[in-house]
């Protein structure tokens, strides 16, 4: 007899698990958006998604529609969503363009970041928030920090002349 895993093949550790308002749009979405692939998907007797996988990259998601009778919100119904999703992509600029065309909003424009990242945010039509990025520089713990120094000094200057 065949021993089961406690980890099942081809999953990690931490899995992401969204809930949405309406899980089916979402699937659409992030197939779109990110390149997606669907790898299963469990309608329950209303219609809802009782539970769908997509795998974005090597990474899977997990997804679910918002059942507030079981306490499962989504956040249009928190109203919001403090997580955000994080890819790292060949292309930032090119993978925000295809999202922002896919139907998310793009909230901060792809920019070089000081900690060697070119980064970028967006939220989906669904409500999750995604940052996307493209590492273009290895650096030292102490040359993100003084670059960090450099990059708040400067904002600083920014607010004040404002």
């Amino acid at each position: 007899m065949a021993t089961v895993k406690p980890i099942p093949e081809g999953m990690h550790t931490v899995t992401p698990h969204l809930i949405c308002e309406g899980a089916a749009e979402a699937i659409a979405f992030y197939v779109k958006a990110f390149n997606a692939v669907e790898l299963a998907r469990l309608p329950g007797p209303d219609g809802r998604i009782m539970h769908a996988m997509v795998q974005i990259g090597d990474s899977k998601i997990m997804l679910a529609d918002a059942f507030s009778e079981c306490g499962a919100m989504s956040p249009k119904g928190l109203q919001d969503s403090p997580v955000y999703l994080h890819i790292y992509v060949e292309d930032v600029d090119a993978a925000m363009a295809q999202a922002e065309a896919a139907g998310a909003k793009v909230t901060m424009p792809a920019t070089d970041m000081f900690w060697g990242d070119r980064y970028g945010q967006l939220t989906d039509p669904i409500g999750h928030r995604w940052s996307i990025a493209t590492h273009k520089q290895d650096l030292t713990p102490e040359q993100i920090q003084e670059a960090m120094r450099a990059a708040f000094s400067e904002m600083s200057k920014n607010q004040s002349a404002a």
